[in-house]
């Protein structure tokens, strides 16, 4: 029993790390796009940004520096997830899908490969923290790792849910670009919530990326109280998070025993 879960969950996360680290092109969009974004952003708007009161002496780099992480694992979700209708149009997915493993090893060991891809490429991404005075000493990294694996976990899951349902890797971006950037825009990464219109500000409590940059954040700056109120507090962060990912994870494993009730 205790077989039949590790080992195909185990072999699964194993074949997306091989199969990403082999394909060089993924490793550099997945870190080099966001931070090409972190570096013109920044230096674009930094003359123009207005932060809240409570964090006046901060400047934009360092402002959206957690946002830019959570992007990285936003593109590199969406990049791992692929994988997903390239196995399908190879055969792969058919021939695991007949072989007798709980549907949801299935569903796991795709999301757990991606989840740790992400966390890998936040992480790097992250040693850059000390350029712009953040300390990270080992209790707020320990807890950046713990946010960076639930937020890179329900991302995955999202990108799996999507993915399982398109049939082209061209359909998959479109959907992605056009669900997954404006819920980045929408999460406090670019712009705080305090200055947006009282509409928007809904928008972005409702966001559960909001809640993982958020989250972030109060990790980075474990001693301060710069932050104030206008950020959720770390305790409702982590807790959207985790019910996000556990929805995410049940809505995946409901959609692909569903998917192959026909075949």
């Amino acid at each position: 029993m205790i077989e039949s879960f590790f080992l195909p969950v185990g072999t699964l996360s194993w074949r997306e790390l091989v199969r990403f680290f082999r394909q060089r092109n993924r490793i550099l969009g997945a870190l080099g796009t966001p931070l090409v974004f972190w570096l013109l952003i920044g230096s674009g708007f930094g003359a123009s940004f207005r932060p809240p009161m409570a964090i006046q002496e901060m400047n934009y780099l360092e402002y959206s520096f957690p946002g830019t992480v959570i992007l990285i694992l936003l593109f590199t979700a969406i990049f791992s997830t692929i994988s997903v209708i390239e196995d399908r149009r190879e055969g792969f997915l058919q021939s695991v899908l007949v072989a007798p493993i709980p549907r949801y090893t299935l569903v796991l060991g795709k999301i757990l490969g991606g989840t740790a891809l992400a966390v890998s490429q936040g992480l790097l991404f992250l040693l850059l923290a000390p350029t712009l005075g953040i300390s990270l000493r080992p209790a707020p990294f320990l807890s950046a790792v713990g946010i960076l694996s639930l937020v890179a976990f329900g991302l995955t899951g999202l990108g799996f849910l999507i993915a399982w349902r398109t049939d082209s890797t061209q359909g998959f971006h479109a959907i992605m670009n056009l669900f997954l950037i404006p819920m980045w825009l929408l999460s406090g990464a670019v712009f705080p919530a305090s200055g947006a219109p009282t509409w928007l500000r809904w928008v972005m409590k409702l966001n559960p990326l909001t809640y993982g940059v958020a989250a972030l954040r109060r990790a980075l700056y474990p001693e301060s109280q710069v932050l104030g109120n206008p950020i959720p507090s770390s305790a409702l962060s982590l807790t959207i998070l985790l019910l996000f990912g556990l929805f995410i994870f049940w809505m995946s494993v409901l959609l692909a025993g569903r998917q192959t009730l026909g075949d």
